[in-house]
């Protein structure tokens, strides 16, 4: 039986300094049937001729550079790379980080024994430029397998797998036929988009090996987020909140709620890390606080911990108040 064929789409923008490096693990791995779509997001710098010279290079005939008419932000990219996929599975791979050579073959070999629609791996991070090796994007699930929608949903909202668009393997014809595509306009949204599959997936498979080094740097975002970010984050919960506010079955709807709740509260711990400016918390904490929330009788319910009930009083005072006690919980 012929091999699966999996897509693996890597975005190209500003990323001449890792890219090469980024080519060759994917040139490495051991799986026989590989395509690779690479989308140019109008790259400013030399991203672009680097990744064509390094197709020339290796004649491989199963590359293509996919050129966006102007520049459009991760999503778009993302987006493309979906609609450009031939292959039964797709694997979103970034500029900058890396796959063991085993990777694509140990995902497949998992989500053909288990008929999954997603697979997800471990993460080696490698902060640089000491190359030393930390922990990252932990997968946290005791079960190597889950069947049923509320099920996953639930090991989500609990943390139970990371969140993040790469590392995963993909089952192209799920996404298609349930329309889930990267919301156009939005830069960091990982968190949206898994949501969005949870709200959709039957089964989902854990691969417990380290499938992808992921590269802490200067340049990534995480160390770079400005206001920009935080307004993608405040899109990001008004989507959740549409999720929340429109789920009829209050099951679903508290585990929609505890996700939001759990947003909020880790992208204003970000925001302030990020800038600690004042001006720019209370204005992501102002549009939070116009959203769902817990009500009075959750209090008294089984249903939310200690800790999201404590979290979501702190956000539902005033402003001011809010951020008084956010700087005294969290000090510098």
């Amino acid at each position: 039986m012929n091999a699966k064929k999996v897509t693996i789409s890597i975005p190209i923008f500003k990323c001449e300094n890792f890219i090469i490096k980024t080519l060759e693990s994917v040139v490495a791995q051991t799986y026989p049937n590989i395509e690779v779509v690479l989308v140019n997001d109008k790259t400013p710098d030399n991203s672009a001729i680097l990744v064509s010279n390094f197709i020339e290079e290796y004649q491989l005939s199963n590359w293509r550079l996919v050129e966006l008419s102007e520049n459009s932000g991760l999503s778009v990219v993302r987006n493309k790379g979906i609609d450009e996929a031939t292959g039964e599975y797709i694997f979103f791979l970034d500029s900058d980080d890396t796959l063991v050579p085993t990777a694509i073959s140990d995902f497949v070999e998992r989500a053909e024994e288990t008929n999954a629609e997603v697979v997800v791996g471990e993460v080696r991070g490698i902060k640089l430029p000491e190359n030393e090796e930390v922990d990252v994007f932990p997968l946290l699930v005791k079960e190597d397998l889950l069947e049923g929608n509320n099920v996953i949903l639930k090991c989500l909202v609990d943390g139970g797998f990371p969140v993040s668009s790469w590392n995963k393997l993909i089952r192209v014809d799920f996404l298609k036929e349930n329309k889930i595509y990267f919301t156009k306009g939005l830069y960091a949204q990982d968190s949206l988009h898994t949501f969005e599959m949870a709200l959709k997936l039957n089964k989902i498979a854990f691969l417990r090996k380290k499938t992808y080094d992921y590269y802490l740097h200067s340049d990534s975002v995480i160390h770079n987020r400005k206001k920009v970010h935080f307004d993608n984050w405040i899109t990001i919960a008004n989507k959740l909140n549409d999720y929340c506010v429109a789920e009829k079955n209050e099951a679903r709807r508290l585990q929609i709620l505890k996700y939001l709740l759990t947003f909020k509260s880790a992208t204003l711990l970000m925001n302030w890390k990020a800038q600690k400016n004042e001006e720019l918390w209370k204005y992501s904490y102002d549009a939070y606080s116009k959203l769902e929330g817990l009500r009075v009788s959750d209090y008294f319910s089984s249903a939310f911990s200690s800790k999201e009930k404590k979290d979501n009083f702190y956000m539902s005072l005033p402003t001011n108040l809010g951020y008084k006690l956010f700087r005294r919980r969290f000090g510098n």
